[in-house]
């Protein structure tokens, strides 16, 4: 399939406002949200291959990495588990089931100040974690492919926050997912090891 572009969900568009925003004084979060996302995707393979055995696809052990590259100026977070098709890409990053959304965007928007720890308790709650990586990233790609389909149906998202993003067919070898954040040039203290570790170490 050839590149497509997408609108955001409108909920979505005010979210990403809100979150780059609002959330700024507290940006080490979108790391244990990303992390905490790809530890759910590993479990979800675990329990769907209760009954297909298959989707294991030869590799059972399941892993959650966080890599950078200094140079590319990107984070990524990468997990096996049980990753997206591209309708599933479209559906799960582009829009927000959740009905509390309105009611978090208006707690973090209204005149009552909310502490760094009460925000990252927010974003857990109402479970847009995924959001919270454009604190950090002007740009967030999104590699994946869901256990059990070909290699050829992979899937590549690419967002800068705005209001749309793009989607197209990849070839992908490895089941799961990887996201790629295009870190914002006052965001390179994450391109550190120690760095890392010790927030890793902090939320786990």
């Amino acid at each position: 399939m050839s590149k497509q572009t997408h609108s955001f969900q409108a909920e979505v568009a005010q979210l990403l406002h809100l979150v780059t925003h609002s959330l700024y004084s507290n940006q080490e979060i979108f790391l244990r949200e990303l992390i905490s996302n790809a530890s759910d995707a590993c479990d979800k393979l675990r329990f769907e291959a209760l009954n297909d055995g298959g989707l294991y696809e030869d590799a059972p052990n399941l892993e959650v990495r966080v890599s950078f590259d200094k140079a590319a100026k990107t984070l990524t977070i990468t997990d096996n588990g049980i990753g997206m098709s591209e309708q599933e890409a479209i559906d799960h990053l582009g829009t927000i089931a959740k009905s509390g959304t309105k009611d978090f965007m208006s707690r973090l928007s209204g005149d009552q100040k909310t502490t760094a720890s009460e925000q990252g308790q927010l974003i857990g709650q109402f479970g847009v974690g995924f959001y919270s990586g454009f604190i950090v990233a002007d740009k967030i790609t999104v590699e994946s492919r869901r256990a059990g389909l070909p290699a050829e149906q992979g899937v590549r998202w690419i967002s800068g926050g705005t209001g749309a993003f793009e989607v197209e067919t990849i070839t992908r070898a490895q089941r799961g997912t990887s996201i790629i954040l295009h870190l914002r040039d006052d965001a390179e203290e994450f391109l550190n090891a120690w760095k890392i570790k010790s927030i890793i170490n902090k939320y786990s």
